[in-house]
């Protein structure tokens, strides 16, 4: 099993990750791993701590020589803001956040809780994400995740290919697979800053070169859309997760749903082993299992809890109405969660990828890998 654990505080010394299961011998790109980290400081509507920190993937252990060994692997990124040992007690908890909760159940303080519970955690999921991208990319599979809604703003990468969406998307300053609305992003932001208030959106990930299998029908615990949909919920202000069509799928009659099945001898050499579909609503995915198509999945982000003009709250030691505490924070991150829902996706495919094959090391998985494509060709 591949699997990961995440220690740190928002303006703690450094974040850090443990990361287990992964396969002895992929040459880890350092480069890469701080790319994404810098695209999830990106986007326009972000804040001043984006200008503090220059997010960098440290590696502590479990590689030799920049090759990994198959034992745990450590990774930390510092907190260039490191200060939590000179802030002060919040005692008006910000609506939406989870100050109130966290505060009451471990009966200790706000700052405790808003500290664990801030965003800032997934710079260092972004870089565990980032090495289970390199795997996967070694068997021709590919991750992206982009904005397609801003506010009431909409965008679609419906026709386009996964180069041309990554393309779009590294030029527009919002994320999305366009940049024609860039000019009125940009303003949608700019306003909703002017009025103290901060915006959310839906982000979508993309993976395609997938196998026909991963995952299983057998477990409930074990089906790779429940497993892709906890790994998008647990991201810090996710609302909703859809794969494919999502909720509308049940605004349509079956026959406009389901995926015909075709076959076209052409690709059967593709992971896909030649099956086809006309369409992808079901997002890649059926009884839990990929079905060959692209993985497809939406995540609704809300917009961020801490708003300069405070929202109606209480003071904790008094218990009378006050406005809520102000945190320096984002207006718009939706940009960044792009980037953190594509690494947790990734993560997830790939400890399906390692549950399918086996193995220990990357020249195992490779072997199976070409062993279980000619077995299904076979079949």
């Amino acid at each position: 099993m591949l699997r990961y654990m995440t220690a740190g505080e928002s303006h703690g010394k450094m974040l850090l990750a443990i990361v287990d299961g992964f396969p002895a011998g992929l040459k880890i790109d350092e480069s890469a791993i701080n790319h994404d980290l810098r695209l999830r400081q990106g986007g326009y509507g972000r804040g001043g701590r984006q200008k503090l920190e220059q997010d960098e993937v440290e590696l502590l252990a479990g590689v030799w020589q920049g090759v990994t060994l198959g034992s745990p692997l450590g990774l930390a990124v510092k907190n260039a803001d490191y200060k939590i040992e000179r802030l002060k007690e919040l005692e008006r908890p910000r609506p939406g956040h989870a100050d109130l909760a966290g505060a009451i159940k471990y009966l200790g303080s706000v700052r405790g809780v808003l500290e664990r519970a801030s965003a800032r955690e997934t710079a260092v999921r972004v870089a565990v994400g980032s090495l289970a991208k390199q795997l996967l990319q070694t068997f021709g599979i590919e991750c992206l995740g982009y904005v397609v809604e801003l506010g009431t703003l909409q965008a679609s990468a419906q026709g386009m290919s996964l180069a041309e969406i990554r393309r779009a998307r590294e030029q527009s300053v919002i994320y999305m697979p366009t940049t024609e609305l860039d000019e009125r992003a940009v303003k949608y932001i700019d306003d909703v800053s002017e009025a103290c208030d901060t915006l959310g959106g839906v982000l979508e990930v993309q993976v395609t070169g997938l196998p026909i299998g991963l995952g299983t029908h057998t477990q409930w615990d074990l089906k790779l859309d429940g497993r892709l949909a906890r790994a998008v919920m647990a991201v810090q202000a996710i609302k909703g997760v859809e794969i494919g069509l999502g909720f509308a799928a049940a605004r349509r009659v079956g026959s406009q749903v389901h995926d015909a099945i075709r076959f076209d001898p052409e690709q059967s050499n593709w992971p896909s082993l030649g099956y086809t579909r006309p369409t992808n609503n079901a997002g890649g995915l059926e009884g839990g299992m990929t079905n060959g198509q692209p993985l497809v999945v939406r995540a609704a982000k809300k917009p961020i809890s801490t708003l300069r003009r405070g929202m109606e709250s209480i003071n904790l030691e008094t218990k009378e109405p006050q406005a809520a505490n102000y945190e320096r924070s984002d207006v718009c991150a939706v940009s960044a969660a792009a980037i953190i829902i594509e690494a947790v996706v990734a993560f997830e495919v790939a400890n399906a990828l390692l549950e399918k094959l086996g193995g220990d090391s990357l020249l195992e998985l490779q072997d199976r890998w070409t062993g279980m494509l000619r077995q299904g060709r076979e079949r």
